[in-house]
């Protein structure tokens, strides 16, 4: 997949993927290219919802810091 395709996923999208793809590795009797397949595709997913995750965390951490500097500066 390119970049441009996983940027394209939301979070929900990504994850609700991903979700099958393991659903689908649990369940079993795929052969093992195809079960290579769906690891690799796992990974990229992961990839996107990690990169959402951590967006989100930089988002919360600069809205709490600019909330101590407004309480500072009081």
């Amino acid at each position: 997949m390119t970049n441009k395709a996983e940027e394209a996923l939301s979070y929900e999208q990504a994850r609700d993927e991903l979700i099958e793809v393991v659903r689908r590795l649990e369940a079993g009797g795929t052969s093992l290219e195809e079960s290579l397949g769906l690891w690799e595709r796992g990974e990229e997913l992961a990839r996107v919802c990690r990169r959402w995750l951590e967006g989100a965390r930089a988002r919360l951490d600069a809205a709490l810091a600019e909330e101590v500097e407004e309480e500072d500066a009081e």
